[in-house]
């Protein structure tokens, strides 16, 4: 999960890395207010998770509270690279004399953590990177022995930051390191980190990445979800445990096991080539020990999705029965006419492994004009390709 600036830098305050104070305003009266009680001249911060805010004029200089109030007004429903502006951060204003970088990020393909540092800071880090290498430090760090005060100078001198806040950028790296290790972050960076003319370095502006995986061990993270800006059918997916990822395609996807899900999606991209380009419309993982409820749970998600147009339930039997998918597939077709929503959209059914023939047997009893099933699993995704470009067509005419 991405994290706000804000999110951020609450995080970093929280580590002991030393911040601009600020207030998320959703109003221009807020921001008036927040200016006030800050009692300077304050920046105007559209909250987006994507970069460029600055040059999409979503980064604003205030002077008095009245100036806040008009900048927030100016920023606020702002549409920078898709993403629409809801909140705002108004912080206090910094007398900046230099500007620097610095990250900690997970190097997945070294199974290990990498270190970016760079005394040119306040930049599009990617961009100092392509032309500028040697302005960037990169420094291995060892999964086991982490950040140390050693590890944290050999960066700064890698870097090379001035002798005179040598000791400053270090403290922030070991608690920037501490962020990382003790919410479980993929990604920590703040860009820039910078050095104010009063001779203090602090984090001007950050960027946090969590690990979904160690939710179980933050509740407290669960308060960081933008409910806002998640899709609802996501929303309900998390609620019931299920591992859900929206796409942007017309073909429901259930399965069980990730690997069998995104070989799914590879062969419903595939087939849908021959049927004006249909795609998948969802990751959806039901797991490899999955009961009829949790059969239940995830049709019922894909179904009430409006931009799917057919389904395609492909499941393996191991640890999960063919014959708990099947119960699975009556139940929420059952579940869903009880509820006055009968399925309109067709679904197809691929289905093999263990108690595969009670399984098929269970469907073919259970007779629905719209569940029907195919063989294998590439003569399925070009079933359900099919059905959902007739459906796409028929909605056009």
């Amino acid at each position: 999960m991405d994290l706000y600036e804000y999110q951020a830098k609450h995080l970093f305050d929280s580590h002991g890395i030393p911040v601009t104070p600020g207030e998320v305003c959703t109003t221009p009266g807020a921001a008036h207010e927040a200016a006030r009680k800050i009692g300077a001249a304050v920046v105007v911060k559209a909250q987006v998770k994507t970069g460029g805010r600055g040059k999409a004029g979503g980064v604003k200089l205030a002077a008095t509270p009245q100036e806040a109030q008009d900048r927030a007004e100016d920023i606020l429903g702002l549409d920078i690279s898709g993403h629409v502006v809801r909140r705002v951060l108004v912080t206090q204003a910094t007398d900046i004399a230099e500007e620097y970088y610095v990250s900690f990020l997970l190097d997945r393909a070294n199974r290990a953590f990498l270190a970016m540092a760079s005394v040119e800071g306040g930049v599009d880090i990617e961009e100092v990177a392509a032309t500028r290498p040697e302005a960037l430090a990169l420094v291995r760090i060892d999964a086991i022995d982490g950040v140390d005060a050693e590890v944290a100078g050999r960066i700064v001198e890698a870097a090379g930051f001035p002798a005179n806040i040598r000791d400053q950028v270090v403290a922030i790296l070991l608690n920037l390191w501490t962020v990382m290790v003790v919410e479980d972050a993929t990604l920590v960076e703040v860009n820039p980190l910078v050095l104010s003319t009063d001779g203090t370095v602090l984090a001007l502006d950050g960027k946090v990445t969590l690990d979904d995986n160690a939710n179980y061990r933050h509740a407290s993270h669960a308060d960081l979800v933008d409910r806002d800006a998640t899709d609802p059918i996501e929303l309900r997916a998390q609620a019931l445990d299920l591992n859900y990822v929206k796409l942007e395609g017309e073909v429901g996807i259930v399965g069980n096991g990730a690997g069998l899900v995104m070989s799914t999606l590879d062969v419903v991209a595939y087939a849908g080539e021959a049927f004006g380009g249909v795609r998948p419309a969802n990751f959806l993982d039901i797991g490899g020990g999955a009961s009829a409820e949790v059969m239940s749970n995830g049709l019922d998600i894909v179904l009430n999705d409006p931009e799917v147009l057919a389904v395609f339930v492909n499941v393996f039997g191991g640890i999960t029965a063919c014959d708990a998918v099947a119960n699975g597939i009556v139940q929420a077709v059952d579940m869903l006419a009880a509820r006055g929503e009968p399925i309109t959209k067709p679904i197809v059914c691929r289905i093999d492994g263990n108690n595969a023939p009670e399984g098929r047997r269970i469907l073919t009893d259970f007779g629905h004009p719209l569940v029907e099933m195919v063989e294998t699993m590439d003569e399925a995704a070009r079933r359900v390709a099919e059905l959902a470009a007739e459906r796409r067509a028929g909605s056009a005419s």
